[in-house]
């Protein structure tokens, strides 16, 4: 394998490509690209230059070599080194030389070293496929020719059209003029007979009202055998939810404990020992979870933190 395959394979996937003794080859990414004058679109690509001052071996390209031709890596170095030596060679005997699918090299005036990139491949690997498309150019000032050239070949006139007078034109409009003057009197004279007869309505309409009115207020109810009152017992609600301030061995001090909250102001009470035979005493009873929820929180804010809840029918 020469030394340009071996490059050309690495710049597909670095960003730096050491020639120990030479130089590197550096990619530098380049968006995609319009040309309009000559309506080409070219694909995002990596633009490769040459820098001449980085000549340290990092050991990528030995590497790679020595890994694609199955031999050891001071035998690569060695190819290396041989391949070098030829380019110098041809640089100074015939002024340059180049290097496949990579770049030319040719020395200037000056006798400085010069590149130019190979523009053959694309080494972005995210552009396969991509190829350099030329669009054709649009000629919309073509059609607006045409439009003009159309336009100025026919033009639009227009005739006055001769008007014919008809005079029994003028014998009808009399005839509907008088039809509808007739028509407006008719229609006011049954207006009027509607509303007569709707006021002459409303006034049977109120005089049988008045009369339904007078029965009704002579009408008396009597209930000779009136139905007992009914007593309404309201069920006493149910309190399943309670603030325990503590369940105690000794009867005495449950009974010490249940003064002490009963002074300071709680509906505090006993209730029957439990199956550990402990005496519980409460704080209070609630009827729901968020009422004794809240009691909870405000007894173990202020008197005892170790207050805790209680649910069970009692």
């Amino acid at each position: 394998m020469k030394i340009e395959d071996s490059i050309s394979q690495l710049l597909y996937r670095y960003q730096c490509v050491t020639v120990p003794g030479f130089g590197a080859f550096l990619t530098e990414f380049q968006s995609a690209q319009l040309d309009e004058n000559s309506n080409t679109f070219y694909p995002p690509k990596k633009l490769i230059s040459f820098n001449p001052y980085l000549k340290n071996n990092d050991g990528l390209l030995a590497n790679h070599m020595a890994h694609i031709e199955k031999i050891g890596y001071e035998v690569a170095v060695n190819i290396i080194h041989n391949e070098i030596t030829s380019w110098k060679n041809n640089l100074q005997e015939l002024g340059q030389f180049s290097l496949k699918n990579v770049g030319q090299f040719s020395l200037n005036a000056e006798r400085n070293l010069v590149f130019v990139p190979a523009d053959q491949l694309n080494y972005l690997k995210e552009s396969f496929g991509l190829t350099t498309y030329i669009s054709p150019v649009v000629k919309r000032e073509i059609f607006n020719d045409v439009f003009e050239t159309i336009e100025e070949k026919a033009p639009i006139s227009f005739i006055p059209e001769k008007r014919k007078h008809y005079s029994y034109l003028k014998y009808a409009a009399v005839f509907l003029l008088s039809a509808g003057i007739t028509g407006s009197i008719g229609y006011k004279l049954y207006d009027n007979y509607l509303t007569q007869i709707a006021q002459e309505t409303l006034v049977v309409e109120t005089n049988v009202q008045k009369k339904v009115n007078q029965k009704i207020q002579e009408a008396t109810f009597v209930i000779s055998n009136p139905l007992p009152a009914v007593t309404l017992t309201v069920a006493n609600e149910k309190m399943n939810y309670h603030v325990v301030a503590g369940a105690f061995r000794q009867e005495t001090n449950a009974e010490k404990i249940l003064a002490v909250l009963t002074n300071l102001g709680y509906n505090a009470k006993r209730i029957a020992p439990n199956k550990h035979g402990l005496f519980p005493v409460l704080y209070g009873s609630y009827a729901t979870l968020a009422e004794a929820q809240k009691a909870m929180d405000s007894i173990q804010k202020v008197h005892n933190p170790e207050a805790w809840l209680l649910i069970e029918e009692l």
